[in-house]
Formats: structure tokens, sequence, C-alpha cells
């Protein structure tokens, strides 16, 4: 009976010391979660302006000519080539991945190019050479894209002018016997692919065809060679089909849309 007394205040004693042991172990550190991965996406609205700088080819055709009331026929094709640097200013606004974007862009060109003439003038072949030249152009364009964070690939198209020159050089003294010039209006399209390279600044690589068209213009006398009048004086016509191509590395600057953090 003893015993049985002992092991009972013994069963007591452990059921009240077990409760105060578990409140003298200490609580378990509670550490807060990470914060969620944050990626960075590049964000190509806003405003940007810019400048561009490449190479630009012309053919140029001088088909149908007139000299006087003579019809003369084809007087043959050269390629105007030579570099162009400009400018650029445009607003984009992006949908999801897909950009959208309006541009103007104006560049001086030096593209010339000359052949001699397939038609004897003044008794002798080769007595004429026709040149060309493209001093200026513009773009008036619309963009559609498609944007891989800061990697943007674009078509584009609109209206083009370029402003040319066309030269008929005698062989005599090799002056300017006549001269005609215009501002043609035409069509562009064109592909582009640029890349941000900072939160502000892209750097991009950009090919353009303009459709010029056909134009029938008029050759005008300098006044130097006695043989096709004073200056001034209509003395042909001449058919010239034009078509151009432009590559052209750009860099603009951006503003109006910082870079966006998305969970």
């Amino acid at each position: 009976m003893k015993k049985f007394l002992l092991g009972a205040v013994g069963l007591a004693a452990l059921g009240m010391a077990a409760p105060a042991s578990a409140a003298d172990i200490a609580a378990r550190p509670y550490t807060k979660a990470p914060p969620p991965m944050v990626a960075a996406i590049y964000d190509w609205s806003g405003f940007y302006i810019g400048a561009n700088g490449g190479w630009g080819s012309s053919r140029k055709c001088w088909d149908a000519g007139t000299f006087g009331p003579i019809f003369i026929g084809d007087e043959g094709c050269h390629d105007a080539t030579g570099a162009v640097a400009g400018g650029q200013i445009a607003y984009r606004w992006q949908s999801s991945a897909w950009v959208f974007g309006l541009e103007a862009q104006g560049d001086w060109a030096d593209l010339r190019g000359s052949q001699v003439n397939n038609v004897i003038f003044l008794g002798t072949p080769g007595d004429v050479t026709n040149r060309s030249k493209i001093d200026a152009f513009g773009l008036f364009t619309g963009q559609v894209g498609y944007a891989w964070s800061n990697v943007l690939f674009y078509v584009k198209g609109g209206a083009a002018v370029t402003r040319d020159v066309y030269e008929a050089i005698t062989s005599v003294g090799g002056t300017v016997g006549a001269k005609a010039t215009e501002s043609r209006w035409g069509g562009a399209v064109g592909a582009g692919l640029e890349f941000g390279f900072a939160p502000n600044w892209s750097l991009g690589v950009e090919y353009d065809h303009l459709f010029m068209g056909n134009r029938t213009l008029g050759l005008y006398s300098t006044g130097f060679v006695p043989v096709v009048g004073t200056a001034g004086t209509l003395v042909g016509t001449n058919r010239m089909p034009q078509d151009v191509d432009l590559v052209t590395v750009r860099v603009n600057y951006r503003w109006g849309a910082p870079v966006v953090a998305k969970y």
C-alpha cells in the first residue's frame, strides 16, 4: 500500500511539472516570407526624338525623252547612291506586347549618279551625260510593332517626299546645258529592329523602300550652250521613274514612360 501511494504521488508530480517544462521551451522564431520576384517591363510608350544616318540608292531612268519637237526615246538608266543623315520625332503607345506609333522623319541626302546619254545630240556619241541627284527626303509614316520587353520589331508605311535635281551635261566644256528640279511625292514601306539599352534610350536599324512613281519633267536651258537656247527656255522633256532604297542606323531618346515593375 505504501508503494502504491508513493507511485501515485510521483505520477501527480510529473503531471504538474509537464506544463511548466513546455512553458519553459523558447517560442519558435517567425521568419517573414521573401517578397515575390519583380520583373522589369520595358515600356515603349511616349514621345521620342532621335537622329539617323546611313546609305541610300535611287534607280534613275531617263525614259521617253524629247528634244524640242523631236522624240528621241529612252536615254538610259543609272543608280544615284550616297550618304543620308537626319532626324525623326514620333509618338508610340503600347498595349500588351503590341506597339503603335506615328513618326515624321527628315534627312539631308547626297545620292548622286550619272550615265552617258544613249542619244546623239551634238553630232557625236557621248556628247551628253545625264546626271541625277536626291539632296533631301522626308517620311511621314505609321508603325505597328511587337515587343519582347526591350526589343522591338516593327513595320511601317505612309508617305514620302524627295527633292530631285536632273542635269544634262554637254561635252562642250562639261557645262550643264539643261536642268530640272522637283519635289516628288510617293509612298514608303519599311521595317526596323530596335533595342532599348537604357530606360529612355534605344538603338536600332531600319530599311525603307520609297515608291516614287513616274513623272514627266521639262528640262530648261541654263543658257551656257547656244544650241539649247537662252536661259529658262524649255528644251525638252523626259519621263523619269524613280525608286529609293534606304538603310539607316537610328538612336532615339524617349520621354513620358519609365520602366514599369510587374509582379
